[in-house]
């Protein structure tokens, strides 16, 4: 019945964010490089492989992706000390202050139109979500 409706207002949002994201991360970031630094920042430090998960992509695209985030300045990669097959990737100075920006700039793009309800429907809009995404 509402279907129809929530897939227009849902792709119109997606795309408004995903167009703000890139205009205001570009040029040193992308929203998947954000990605990686917010996975980062909640682990320390990750091995390649890790990210497989959380980025739902192959390999060798994360491979190509954190190569240009190391050039970028945004990461370093870091043998394991104990066992030197390891490779831990971890967070620059750069990458923290990167993460901090866009982190700052999806906020306030999402804060501009949470504002336009009341905090009551705010927190009504994320719980229903909640029940639509299935997340606990």
């Amino acid at each position: 019945m509402y279907t129809n409706d929530f897939a227009r207002l849902w792709f119109k949002l997606s795309k408004d964010l995903k167009n703000h994201m890139e205009t205001g991360l570009a040029p040193t970031l992308t929203e998947g490089q954000l990605n990686v630094l917010e996975l980062l920042e909640a682990h320390e430090r990750m091995k390649p492989s890790d990210f497989i998960a959380y980025l739902e992509t192959t390999p060798a695209a994360i491979t190509t992706l954190l190569d240009r985030m190391e050039k970028g300045g945004l990461i370093v990669r870091e043998r394991d000390d104990h066992d030197r097959r390891i490779v831990w990737v971890k967070t620059t100075d750069r990458g923290r202050e990167e993460c901090a920006r866009g982190v700052q700039i999806r906020e306030q793009f999402l804060q501009s139109h949470l504002d336009r309800i009341s905090a009551h429907n705010q927190q009504l809009l994320v719980y229903l979500l909640g029940k639509v995404a299935n997340a606990s």
